[in-house]
């Protein structure tokens, strides 16, 4: 499944750490979440694919409290396979896990990756 992720960890900000080989994501995030920066949980089809966000699965906070979220634009035709968040949760989740979980308490983000 092809995908960008963005999370941000306990001692790190938000950032982009899966790029979905795209030369610039950020673009392609931004127009996917256009409109959803309130929302906790949320599946939403968009021209590029799709906007997937939920809370980290394990309720991690990071050093101000706040539930970290994890926010995934799933690209092209992959996004058929999602219906729902937690369809979305189910598939992607254990893409990242490990990295997360390894980069959670770590002072640096991972590095981006495709």
């Amino acid at each position: 499944m092809t995908f960008l992720w963005a999370t941000r960890g306990r001692a790190w900000g938000f950032r982009i750490v899966g790029t979905g080989g795209l030369d610039d994501p950020l673009a392609t995030y931004e127009a996917a979440f256009d409109g959803l920066t309130d929302d906790d949980e949320v599946w939403r089809r968009t021209p590029s694919g799709g906007a997937l966000r939920f809370p980290d699965p394990l309720s991690r906070r990071d050093r101000s409290g706040r539930v970290i979220p994890h926010d995934f634009v799933v690209l092209g035709d992959d996004a058929h396979r999602i219906t729902s968040v937690e369809e979305g949760r189910r598939r992607l989740w254990p893409e990242v896990e490990q990295t997360f979980a390894a980069a959670y308490d770590s002072a640096t983000p991972p590095a981006a990756r495709p």
